[in-house]
């Protein structure tokens, strides 16, 4: 990827590309269960989608010395134990990731794009040693050109890390011309492009609360992912011209 000028375009995973909320909620309520916290009402779970699970489970009333290990107890389910009906093979169990749907219409935007010169990474807050098998699993690694995620040892924990991260493994360089726009669906998303000098398309599919993109500053909401694409190519030739 040394060639310039590069069109890059930044895909967040959770309620972007992916519907992820049953495994990543049935997976808390799971970890709460097993620490003996109380479970956290509706609307608090929903928040758990998007944000680093350790600020959430903080948010929630896991003291610090008790992080680690409640972290742990989410990561097991989340990876490991097979306890939930696959929703794409019936009578199937398995792991709170792969409890996982791509978005309707999804291939077929990132095929738009990529034939047309995008070149798209995938960007998220998950650690990216779960973002891997997701997305192989889901085949989403042959319909992107890198995933790019947060570190195991929350190091590299919020979104402004894992861009930088990425810029820095796809040679990225904003004096030979290159530009990048971030595609998301939640404020980590806004706040992170923002803080990385970049501007962000919201993904009014996905798990954002009523007002929560627009407080936040995105350039523009799209609500469908038939949008997708021209929205993306629309962004990049109002800077062309």
């Amino acid at each position: 990827m040394s060639e310039h000028p590069k069109k890059v375009v930044l895909l967040d995973l959770d309620g972007t590309l992916t519907k992820s909320d049953p495994g990543i909620i049935g997976c808390v309520v799971k970890a709460f269960q097993e620490m003996g916290y109380p479970i956290p009402d509706a609307d608090e779970l929903q928040r758990f989608i998007g944000p680093a699970i350790s600020e959430s489970m903080q948010r929630n009333g896991v003291p610090d010395d008790e992080l680690d290990k409640a972290v742990t107890v989410y990561r097991k389910y989340y990876a490991d134990e097979a306890v939930f009906d696959d929703p794409n093979n019936p009578g199937q169990k398995v792991p709170g990731r792969l409890n996982n749907t791509i978005y309707k219409g999804i291939p077929e935007q990132l095929a738009r794009l990529r034939a047309d010169g995008y070149r798209l990474i995938i960007a998220s807050c998950k650690p990216q040693y779960q973002c891997i098998p997701i997305c192989e699993h889901f085949h989403l690694d042959t319909m992107v050109d890198g995933i790019y995620g947060a570190s195991k040892d929350n190091s590299r924990l919020d979104k402004d890390q894992v861009i930088r991260w990425a810029f820095e493994h796809i040679g990225y360089d904003e004096s030979a011309g290159d530009k990048a726009l971030m595609v998301g669906d939640r404020w980590t998303d806004a706040d992170g492009a923002k803080a990385c000098g970049l501007d962000c398309l919201g993904c009014g599919w996905g798990y954002a609360e009523s007002g929560e993109l627009q407080e936040h500053g995105v350039y523009r909401i799209i609500d469908t992912v038939d949008e997708l694409a021209q929205a993306v190519e629309e962004y990049f030739n109002s800077y062309s011209r």
